[in-house]
C-alpha cells in the first residue's frame, strides 16, 4: 500500500510559478514510477509529467519546457516546478505513482488527494 500527498497548490498570476511536492510513505518499492496528472472541470484527467527511477522523464507537449519533474528518493518526495503559468494550466494536481514508465491514468495505481492549482490572467 502507498499513500500519497500532495501540497503546494494556490493561486498564481500568470507568468509566475509554483511548486507542488508529493510525500510517499508505506511500501514505495514496488512503485517507483512517479507522474503528475491533471484535471479541469469537465475535462478527462490528462498526463503532465513522469520519471522513472533513474530520473528519466518525459512531458507532456503543453508544458514541455515550462514543468520539471524531479524525485528526491531518499526523502521519497516527488516535485513539479511550474514556470510561466497560464491560465490554462488551471487544474486539480494529482501525483500518481506505480511499476511502469507510462503517460495513461490506467499506468498508475496509487494517487493522491490532489491540490488545487488556479492561474489567474
Amino acid at each position: 500500500q502507498v499513500h500519497l500527498v500532495e501540497s503546494g497548490g494556490g493561486l498564481v498570476q500568470a507568468g509566475g510559478s509554483l511548486r507542488l511536492s508529493c510525500a510517499a510513505s508505506g511500501r514505495t518499492f514496488s512503485s517507483i514510477v512517479k507522474a503528475w496528472f491533471r484535471q479541469a472541470p469537465e475535462k478527462e484527467r490528462e498526463f503532465v509529467a513522469v520519471i522513472d527511477g533513474e530520473e528519466s522523464a518525459d512531458y507532456a507537449e503543453s508544458v514541455k519546457g515550462r514543468f520539471t519533474i524531479s524525485r528526491e528518493d531518499a526523502k521519497k518526495m516527488v516535485y513539479l516546478q511550474m514556470n510561466n503559468l497560464k491560465p490554462e494550466d488551471t487544474a486539480v494536481y494529482y501525483c500518481a505513482a506505480g511499476g511502469r514508465f507510462g503517460t495513461s491514468v490506467q499506468d498508475f495505481v496509487h494517487w493522491g488527494q490532489g491540490t488545487q492549482v488556479t492561474v489567474s490572467s
